[in-house]
């Protein structure tokens, strides 16, 4: 087991890296310049204690199971909190997450695209949870964002006789394109400007690259999907508005 001085390189890098951003954020004065910092301080913590567990659990389908049911349930509260915090939230963006998660992981097991065993379960499980919980929030907010903006609009068509969806349609159209554009860019340059953390893990864990990209275009594609279905399940559920929504912080 590796000894507390062989991370003693790691500490010094993330710490010059963390103190310089919280320096560049304050003299900004940007807002809650502490957050990235704070977030980098909670996953360091988070890894760690989920690098200890998984060590034990990575061969045991229940346990697994366990594991990936903890992360969604994270992922959908975060998701819920960054749209605005309420119950009905909490349950529209874990319903929404559920089914795109659920679809196309469903998808990829049943079609033998990726052996249904527990270490590929929790690495596609991970990674799709990961990006789902991304692509609702990006959903959520620009749809809300939008019609708070485009509100006059918004009430235009609603007194020539639309109804709250229709009034919406175009504005609910645009979320969730804009939801998708940081995952659509990342799998267009995948190869070109990254390499995707699965693919390099998956290499450096011995496996030839062409397996390894076989992995990774399934989870590009799975990424895809299960933040298709999520953003327009959010945002079908969200668009009949009535009242112009508050301003998000």
């Amino acid at each position: 087991m590796p000894g507390i001085a062989e991370f003693l390189p790691t500490f010094l890098g993330v710490g010059i890296l963390v103190a310089g951003t919280l320096a560049l954020l304050m003299a900004f004065r940007a807002p809650h310049p502490f957050a990235p910092a704070l977030a980098i301080l909670r996953g360091a913590v988070q890894l760690a204690a989920i690098s200890f567990v998984l060590g034990g659990v990575i061969t045991s389908p229940l346990w697994v199971g366990a594991a990936l049911l903890v992360m969604f349930g994270v992922a959908a509260v975060v998701a819920a909190r960054r749209i605005g915090w309420s119950l009905p939230h909490l349950g529209l963006v874990a319903g929404s997450m559920a089914g795109g998660i659920a679809t196309t992981l469903a998808i990829i097991f049943a079609t033998g695209a990726i052996s249904f065993t527990p270490r590929y379960a929790l690495a596609i499980g991970g990674i799709v949870i990961g990006n789902g919980m991304t692509i609702a929030v990006l959903a959520g907010r620009r749809f809300k964002e939008s019609v708070h903006e485009h509100w006059e609009e918004v009430e235009g068509w609603l007194a020539l006789g639309a109804t709250p969806r229709q009034a919406t349609l175009d504005l609910a159209r645009r979320a969730v394109y804009s939801a998708l554009i940081p995952s659509t860019d990342q799998t267009k340059t995948t190869g070109l400007v990254t390499l995707p953390g699965a693919f390099v893990g998956a290499i450096f864990g011995g496996v030839s690259p062409l397996e390894a990209g076989r992995f990774q275009i399934v989870v590009l594609a799975a990424i895809m999907a299960a933040g298709s279905i999520t953003a327009i399940m959010i945002i079908g559920i969200l668009a009949p508005v009535r009242v112009r929504p508050a301003p998000l912080r």
